[in-house]
């Protein structure tokens, strides 16, 4: 009975340690380290409020002149989004339809992409559908 015990214990102890060395290395692997420098460090993003907000026409109809957009070589990335249904918060701002969300290499491909006919043309053609736009440009720190 001494020897089952005594084996009982050792186990019990080296299970334990195991598992805190365990537990201490995947609280170190789940900590948020510093990421990476983005190869596109300039941020464009530009929030539509629509003319007609519950029109579905009208919201897919920029989403699809967005599109074009990414014939714009200076646009490294480009993601088109509608409103998530999120929790609703004092600081969460739903009342927007349609946002784009642009990554260029430099402030020269920014400035680039604002005169580009691609884009003259996408604002020539859509904005008749939106009552507002707010742009929001960063820099990647």
């Amino acid at each position: 009975m001494k020897n089952s015990r005594r084996q009982f214990i050792a186990g019990s102890l080296t299970l334990a340690a195991a598992s805190a060395t365990g537990l201490a290395s995947a609280a170190e692997a789940n900590t948020i380290s510093e990421p990476a420098k983005s190869k596109y460090p300039v941020v464009h993003h530009v929030f539509f409020w629509l003319k007609n907000p519950g029109s579905t026409a009208d919201r897919d109809r920029i989403i699809e002149g967005l599109k074009t957009l990414r014939k714009i070589e200076t646009i490294k990335e480009l993601r088109i989004g509608v409103v998530a249904s999120t929790e609703k918060r004092d600081v969460v701002d739903n009342s927007w339809g349609v946002s784009e969300l642009m990554f260029f290499e430099n402030l020269e491909g920014q400035a680039a992409y604002q005169v580009h006919p691609i884009h003259q043309q996408f604002i020539k053609d859509c904005s008749h559908l939106w009552d507002k736009v707010i742009v929001y440009d960063a820099l990647d720190v």
